[in-house]
């Protein structure tokens, strides 16, 4: 790992702050169902209402603050509006959360976890 890599994980970061400000952002049920909805490419916000099972005035605000925090990004076309995620990081994000959720209720296979410098094995 570089030494730029090294620093950004390092846990005086100046990016803790950022990194914690995008897990409040994924910190909602709603946001979490419309990134999985995402994944696969774009939508219009009556689609993923009806994915997200809410209103879809409630679903835009939570498109307009993903969209701030630069989750999704837009295509208009014609009247609709066309969400997609802005890159797959937010997606892999909530992958792995669920990945972890699964371990948590004994649902994955466990594995191992090879120990990081410093640790013991």
């Amino acid at each position: 790992m570089n030494a730029d890599m090294h620093a950004a994980h390092a846990p005086d970061s100046q990016y803790v702050e950022l990194a914690v400000e995008v897990f409040a952002m994924l910190a909602d049920a709603t946001r979490v169902r419309l990134i999985l909805a995402l994944r696969d490419g774009e939508l219009p916000v009556n689609a993923l209402a009806a994915i997200a099972g809410k209103s879809a005035p409630a679903v835009s605000q939570h498109l307009a603050k993903m969209r701030l925090a630069r989750m999704v990004s837009t295509r208009q076309e014609g009247t609709k509006v066309f969400y997609r995620l802005q890159d797959g990081h937010a997606w892999q994000l909530v992958a792995d959360a669920i990945h972890q959720a699964e371990h948590s209720l004994g649902t994955a296979p466990h594995h191992g976890m090879a120990p990081h410098a410093g640790q013991e094995k």
